[in-house]
């Protein structure tokens, strides 16, 4: 019998998972900068290549903008999202995901 608590090959692979599945989520949760460090181009522009992608938009603050209703789950729709950048007190970089209305209210 194998005893999974000495060390053997498979504590060894779910150790390894364990920690290939972790590194992954955090990788996908870091953010790409400040949107008041980039111009309104390079913003818009990382949003647009990566997709989805979390912004600082202040010290304290940040959100994740996407390039479209794909980044979002089936439950949600977008809302255009306008941030201040290094260039521009009102720049369009995309959107954010938003709980959708269906429901209309009730």
């Amino acid at each position: 019998m194998v005893s999974l608590l000495n060390g053997t090959p498979v504590m060894k692979a779910v150790i390894l998972a364990l920690f290939v599945h972790g590194a992954g989520s955090a990788a996908l949760a870091q953010s790409a900068g400040s949107t008041r460090g980039l111009t309104c181009g390079q913003a818009a522009g990382t949003v647009r290549a990566r997709g989805a992608v979390v912004l600082h938009t202040g010290p304290t603050t940040y959100n994740r903008f996407v390039s479209g209703p794909g980044y979002c789950t089936h439950e949600e729709t977008t809302e255009p999202a306008w941030v201040q950048t290094a260039d521009s007190a009102q720049c369009f970089i995309g959107y954010r995901c938003r709980q959708s209305d269906l429901d209309n209210g009730r």
